[in-house]
């Protein structure tokens, strides 16, 4: 491992948060910690806590001696200033004469010592920072570390790695006895220059924040030396399908199990990240893998990720999918049993008791495949498929030498269902679509796009679908989503389309039909390529969507929503607007007929008549021109309804949300107009 130590952007740390307020204790403390959380081998996701024992004001301008400590819910990788809470010391280390202190009191003290009372909590591993004396101190759960300590004989090994240079703490849960023994341990010999804590991470500690950053690199590339001595290859492979499924085929199947294999509860819809490498099939197509995979998180901290072991599933067979759906099935509900039965082992000896949390999977292994991260967000996802490829790579490290093992299934009990683990997944109400993944056509501007905001809003995944352009690339980076290039015209594309959201998320659970173009012409001249091509998009290319999307959620097995722009000019029709009306109402009797076919599915199928919404279907030089032929403003003309108001995309936009909410409506037509009687539904 090598420094990334520099004199000169250390300095302009110094001098970007002196401007700030801040010394340059701190300045640097945030330089390090940067340098450290930036490299995944080291921290992940809010993993690891690093320190700095400085001077500073308190309110009344009082030199007062802190701890400045990572604080709860910041990353290391991107931490400011703020990130690192100041806490009275005194009062922190006065708190070692105690025989004992419950998690409460910890955070409380902590919290009623901080200079800032709106700063967040600091770490729950202060007080082992605090009890040390060292000015700066480093903590990260390295891969290299882990892999050498996850053994049956890690304390050992690390002994012959370090000697006498690091002391060594036994596996004690994070807090106050952590912290107690932590300072026993260096105090047995001040002249260590870190700590080994056991099957869960590296200490190290220095004068200055480059000694003990540099410590931090040097221990660990120790490390990583001694993981290229006597390495064995790893692992056997077993024999694979000749023809392995795709991740789309795979993972609705899977997510339709998730969602339905915890049984008595409502659906459980969950979004899917996927990962596949040379080291991670490896792993998943290893003969043995339900033994090593099965036994347990490389470091505590990321049972609350995870869970304590993946869910193993067959390698999916493209030639007999039914047969992978039926193990899969096996599988998951036998994941859900063995969780319960390790809820409730562990929990007769709790008081209070605990209240079981979700028991579903957060990685999936697929041999041949690859794995899925799993969560309730695609956030959490790509967090579970961080983790679970940073533990690949230490149990691969941790076999080529020697065996993995971790800490024990209580201790693993202990720190999922420790309320100051839980408190770093900042739980709340979740929205109302979370879970949801949502595809909008014709996504990039206009109706699309204001209806893909709006359902990010409610907590949606959303996938938008459009032709590529700089429109699709911008709405894409300006809302955060997947943005997919998808000419609905074709259908490779459309299949393409909807294959790649499903392998980006995992499924599919609302599409928005709304790509769309509005063709002119007086019916009985028009020529028959303008009305075809009118057709193509604006009755097939609803066909395509619709279909590709059932086939999607009949897989998963929950339902879903289907959802169709079809306009006014399908209750309406206008002169000369025959080649743009005629498939608009070919499509409202699509809906109608998706609602009739796939009810029994679950599948709701509903539609949104609009009219006089400013988009690419009605351009501005549109308007002037209507308006101009009417004698009117092109202010009264978009205001020409009963309500003498103009409708928007965004207004479209929340019926498009209304229906997807409306669980026992199908079949029907939402009339976003202004009002519009010769528009409305009869």
């Amino acid at each position: 491992m090598k420094s990334m130590w520099s004199d000169q952007e250390a300095q302009r740390t110094v001098e970007q948060y002196a401007q700030q307020g801040a010394n340059a204790d701190l300045a640097l403390r945030v330089y390090t910690t940067r340098l450290l959380g930036r490299d995944p081998s080291l921290v992940l996701h809010g993993g690891g806590n690093t320190s700095v024992k400085t001077t500073v004001p308190d309110q009344l301008g009082r030199p007062t001696d802190v701890l400045c400590v990572k604080g709860s819910g910041w990353d290391m990788g991107e931490i400011e200033p703020a990130g690192l809470p100041a806490v009275r010391l005194a009062p922190i280390v006065e708190l070692r004469a105690l025989t004992s202190l419950s998690d409460e009191d910890m955070v409380n003290v902590q919290r009623c010592n901080l200079l800032d009372s709106s700063a967040p909590n600091p770490s729950v591993e202060t007080l082992l920072h605090a009890f040390l004396p060292h000015k700066f101190i480093d903590h990260t759960h390295s891969i290299a570390v882990l892999s050498v300590s996850d053994q049956p004989d890690g304390d050992k090994l690390c002994r012959e790695i370090y000697g006498k240079t690091m002391g060594y703490v036994p596996y004690i849960m994070p807090g106050f006895l952590l912290a107690k023994k932590a300072a026993e341990v260096f105090e047995a010999d001040t002249s260590v220059h870190g700590l080994i804590l056991e099957k869960h991470g590296i200490f190290t500690f220095g004068d200055t924040a480059k000694q003990a950053y540099e410590r931090m690199i040097e221990n660990v590339s120790l490390a990583e030396v001694r993981l290229q001595k006597n390495r064995r290859p790893v692992f056997e492979t077993i024999a694979l399908p000749k023809r392995i499924a795709t991740p789309a085929m795979v993972a609705p199947i899977l997510r339709g199990h998730l969602a339905t294999c915890d049984t008595g509860k409502p659906p459980q819809r969950m979004v899917f990240e996927f990962r596949t490498n040379a080291n991670v099939l490896n792993y998943v197509n290893g003969k043995d893998i339900a033994r090593y995979s099965q036994v347990g998180v490389v470091t505590p901290d990321h049972t609350i990720r995870t869970k304590n072991w993946p869910l193993i599933v067959d390698a999916p067979d493209a030639d007999d999918l039914d047969a992978f759906r039926k193990a899969a099935k096996l599988a998951c509900d036998s994941f859900v049993t063995r969780y319960h039965a390790y809820f409730a082992k562990h929990n007769q000896r709790q008081n209070p008791k605990k209240v079981e949390l979700d028991p579903l999977p957060r990685v999936i292994l697929v041999p041949g495949l690859g794995l899925f991260g799993v969560g309730a967000t695609m956030s959490a996802a790509k967090i579970a498929a961080d983790i679970a490829e940073n533990t690949i790579q230490t149990i691969t490290d941790a076999e080529a030498i020697g065996r993995y093992a971790c800490v024990s299934e209580a201790d693993m009990f202990d720190l999922e269902y420790w309320s100051l683990e839980q408190a770093k997944l900042g739980k709340g109400k979740e929205p109302r679509l979370a879970r949801h993944v949502v595809v909008v056509t014709g996504g990039a501007s206009g109706i699309g796009r204001a209806t893909a905001q709006a359902f990010k809003r409610e907590g949606a995944e959303v996938a938008i679908l459009d032709l590529a352009g700089d429109a699709l690339t911008a709405t894409m980076k300006s809302l955060k989503c997947a943005g997919i290039h998808c000419d609905v015209t074709k259908p490779d594309s459309v299949k393409d389309a909807f294959a790649k959201v499903v392998q980006t998320y995992g499924g599919v659970d609302i599409v928005v039909s709304n790509a769309g173009r509005a063709w002119q012409g007086k019916i009985g001249t028009v020529d028959e390529s303008i009305l075809r091509d009118s057709f193509e998009l604006n009755f097939y290319g609803h066909q395509r969507v619709a279909q590709a999307a059932v086939d999607v959620m009949t897989t998963q097995g929950f339902g879903g929503v289907l959802l169709f722009n079809i306009s006014k000019q399908a209750l309406n029709p206008g002169p000369n607007f025959g080649p743009y009306g005629l498939p608009k109402s070919a499509a409202l009797s699509l809906m109608r007929q998706y609602a009739i076919d796939h009810g029994a599915d679950g599948i709701r199928a509903n539609a949104v008549n609009a009219d006089r919404i400013r988009s690419g279907l009605l351009t501005e030089s549109m308007i002037a021109d209507r308006s101009k032929a009417r004698g009117i403003s092109a202010q009264e003309y978009m205001g020409g309804n009963l309500l003498a108001r103009e409708v928007t995309a965004e207004d479209v936009a929340q019926a498009f949300v209304t229906l997807a909410l409306a669980e026992k409506t199908t079949g029907a037509i939402l009339t976003v107009d202004g009002g519009n009687i010769a528009a409305a539904v009869r």
